[in-house]
Parts: structure tokens; sequence; C-alpha cells
């Protein structure tokens, strides 16, 4: 059996597990897979736990995609970039940190390749999204509500065309072909969006519509879910995980059932 888990907090909502296990028992794989309380204060003896007790890998949420950097024997580059790691492989003893987030937003991201997106946030997530676009001559504007975390993001795709704008001012933005939501609940809850030329990408699916979707859904606007999101990156941690070839496609369609009926419970 190999052994895996969800870690962060608040972790008890994550929908990681039925996602994972779904995809080990169609894989024929003896898996288990929890969730894993763990925070900023507590993550080192987590994870010092975690390799004693064998793990083979671990997924990544909210707050520790960051913090966790510090305590990793190997980040791949692109993770060290946008300084955000959200999946952990364990081998010889050591953690190796990657990105799946990234690659997630790779394979979302690519119809507005080239076009103009709007990020709202600057934190790990936000980070991976822009990290996706490098490269991809795509303009990008970022609302952000303090510049102490300008210097990262820029670090993140640095020969992205990226300009910053002020939180409150949501509505110079609607003209962007997408905007991408990576805030926490609530964050968004007050803009107002009497009409937009954007489609959105919330990548929350909990609560799920948020009001900014709702709002997006009104207008008529093509809206991609953070089921979506999750879903996608959890295909590249299955594959890290298992260490098996599988058709992404036909996984993709399968956990994608099943998340939603699971976000539905």
């Amino acid at each position: 059996m190999i052994k895996l888990g969800v870690a962060g907090s608040p972790i008890s909502h994550s929908l990681s597990p039925v996602i994972h296990l779904a995809a080990y028992k169609e894989l024929k794989i003896d898996a288990e897979f929890d969730a894993l309380e763990a925070n900023e204060n507590t993550f080192r003896d987590f994870y010092q736990d975690a390799k004693k007790k064998n793990f083979r890998g671990l997924a990544l949420t909210m707050p520790l995609k960051e913090v966790c950097i510090d305590y990793l024997d190997l980040v791949e580059p692109v993770a060290r970039q946008i300084t955000s790691v959200n999946t952990i492989v364990f081998k010889s003893g050591g953690g190796n940190g990657f990105s799946t987030d990234l690659l997630a937003f790779k394979n979302l991201l690519s119809p507005y390749f080239g076009k103009e997106i709007a990020i709202l946030g600057a934190g790990g997530t936000a980070r991976a999204a822009l990290g996706a676009l490098k490269g991809t001559n795509t303009k990008v504007k970022i609302l952000t509500r303090s510049s102490s975390r300008h210097s990262k993001m820029i670090e993140s795709a640095s020969d992205t065309d990226i300009a910053f704008v002020d939180w409150n001012d949501f509505s110079s933005i609607q003209n962007s072909n997408l905007i991408i939501s990576t805030t926490p609940k609530g964050s968004t809850d007050n803009f107002v969006v009497n009409e937009s030329n954007a489609d959105l990408f919330e990548v929350l699916y909990h609560p799920w519509p948020t009001k900014l979707v709702e709002n997006y859904q009104r207008l008529g606007k093509q809206v991609i879910g953070g089921l979506s999101l999750l879903v996608e990156q959890a295909l590249f941690q299955i594959q890290k995980f298992s260490e098996e070839d599988f058709d992404f496609d036909v996984m993709r369609t399968k956990l994608l059932k099943v998340a939603e009926q699971a976000a539905n419970k």
C-alpha cells in the first residue's frame, strides 16, 4: 500500500481524498489518502513525521505552499520560480517539491495564451497562474491590495507584460479576455459587475457558486470553476505518486464526475 495525504488548514472540506482514491481504484493501486491538518507552525514536525511514516507523497494546500520550501531537499526550478509547491514526493528519505498547479494552469489557460488576462490576488495560486503564462506573449494585469508581493509576482514570469492595478479599480479589467480570481472566499463579494467582456476563472469550489461567479453567469460569460483546477492538478499528482502512465482525458472525465458528485453532497 502507498501512503498519501493532503495537508493544510482548514482541511476538512477538501475533496482531494475522494478524487485521488477514485483514481487509484481505477488504476488498481492499493493506496491510503487522508486529509491531514497542518499549518505554518506545525508543518516542520508534520513533515518529519510524514517521512518517518514512509509517506509516498503529499498534496499541499493553503497555507503550506510557500512555507514548505524551506524544508524540502529538492525543489523543481519552476516551483522555486513561483515560490509555490503543492506536491511533495518522497524519494530515498528526502522530499522533492513540485507545482502541479502550474501544470494545470498551463492546460486550462491555453485558449487564452496571447490575449489579455487579469489576476485577482498575489499569493501562491496567483503565482502559479502567472508562471503558466510565461513565454506565451500574454498581457497580464494583477489586482492587489498592497505592493508587498509585487516582486515575487514579477519573478514568477519575468518576461511577461505585467501591470499592477489597485484592488479597488476592478472596473478597469473588464476589457480583459479572462479574469482569474485566486483569493479566499468572501474577498470578491463586494465587487459589482454590470458589464464585462471577460470570462471568469474562479479557483474556489467551496462555497459554490461565489457571488462573483453568479455575476458573470448572469452576464452569460463563460465560467471555469475550481473543480476543474482541482482535478487538473490532481492528474499530475496522481501520475507522480502512482508512477503509472494513464490517459489524462479519460481519467479527467471520470474524476470531474466524482468531484462534482462529492461537491454537491
